[in-house]
C-alpha cells in the first residue's frame, strides 16, 4: 500500500449537509485504512466562527484527543478581526502549529488587501507554513442564499516576490487558478499545490509537465470531497514510481522538515 500525507482534510460539521467523514474518528478510521501516515488538518468551525481563538483551541483538543497521532492541526487567522496577531501567536507558541489555513473568501478580505500582505508577512517571520483555500465547494453545490465566489488569486504572484521567505501552499485551487498560472506562480517562490480539485484525464500527469514535481502534494479536501477521488487522481496517470512517492508523501514531509530548521 502506497504511504500517503494528506495536506487537506477538514473536522467538525459542514453546516449544510452531514459528510460521511465528519466525526473525527470516523474519518481517522478511512484514513488509516487508506494508509494515510499524516493528515494536516482545518477546522469547519474556522471558516465560520467568528472565534478563532476558540476554534483554534477546538481544533487542536479534537487533534490530540481524537486523531489517535495522526492529525496535525493547521488553525486559522482573520486579518480583519480584532487581535489576530494574537491569534497568530496563540498558533505558534501555544498549539505550536506548523501552519495556518486561510479561507479569504468566506472571512472578506482579498488576497490585495494590506492586512492579508501583512499576516502573510508575520507567519513567514514565524517560520509557518501558509496554506490558500481558493475554494471550498464546486459553484454548483453552494447553497443557494449562500454563495461565496472563489478568491481572486491574480495578487499572489507579487505578495510572493515581496514576500521571499514565504512558504505556501494554495489548497483547493483550480477552480480558481488555472494550471498554466499556477506555473508561474510556482516559478517566483515557495509555493505548492495540492491534488483535490486538480480535474481532467491524466490531471496529475500533465500538472507534473507544468510545475516542478516537488511542489506537488496529495491533498483529499476530505470530508467535503470524496476521499478515494484524490488517490484516483494519482492512479489513473502514468507517473514513475518515484514521482508518486515524491507527490504521496515525500514533498509534504520536507516542507515540514524545512519548517523545524
Amino acid at each position: 500500500m502506497m504511504e500517503l500525507v494528506d495536506t487537506n482534510v477538514t473536522l467538525c460539521h459542514w453546516p449544510f449537509r452531514r459528510l460521511y467523514g465528519d466525526e473525527t474518528s470516523e474519518l481517522v478510521s478511512s484514513l488509516k485504512r487508506e494508509g494515510v501516515l499524516s493528515a494536516w488538518a482545518g477546522s469547519f468551525e474556522c471558516v465560520f466562527h467568528r472565534d478563532v481563538a476558540g476554534a483554534n483551541d477546538r481544533l487542536t483538543k479534537e487533534c490530540r484527543d481524537r486523531g489517535d497521532g495522526l492529525l496535525l492541526p493547521f488553525g486559522t487567522v482573520n486579518p480583519l478581526l480584532p487581535g489576530w496577531q494574537e491569534d497568530l501567536k496563540r498558533c505558534v507558541e501555544l498549539h505550536r502549529m506548523p501552519g495556518i489555513r486561510l479561507y479569504p473568501n468566506f472571512h472578506g478580505y482579498g488576497l490585495d488587501s494590506l492586512e492579508f500582505a501583512q499576516l502573510l508577512k508575520l507567519a513567514s517571520d514565524q517560520r509557518m507554513l501558509v496554506q490558500i483555500c481558493l475554494s471550498m465547494e464546486d459553484e454548483r453545490q453552494q447553497h443557494p442564499v449562500f454563495r461565496v465566489p472563489h478568491v481572486d488569486p491574480a495578487a499572489l504572484e507579487r505578495l510572493v516576490r515581496e514576500t521571499p521567505l514565504l512558504r505556501l501552499q494554495v489548497v483547493n485551487a483550480f477552480r480558481a487558478l488555472p494550471p498554466l498560472k499556477a506555473a508561474s506562480l510556482a516559478a517566483v517562490g515557495n509555493v505548492s499545490f495540492d491534488i483535490s480539485m486538480l480535474e481532467s484525464v491524466a490531471g496529475v500527469e500533465k500538472f507534473v509537465q507544468q510545475v516542478p514535481i516537488e511542489r506537488i502534494m496529495f491533498g483529499s479536501h476530505s470530508p467535503l470531497f470524496y476521499w478515494q477521488s484524490a488517490r484516483l487522481k494519482l492512479d489513473e496517470s502514468e507517473l514513475a514510481a518515484s514521482q508518486l512517492k515524491s507527490i504521496a508523501s515525500e514533498n509534504a514531509l520536507r516542507l515540514l522538515d524545512s519548517l523545524r530548521r
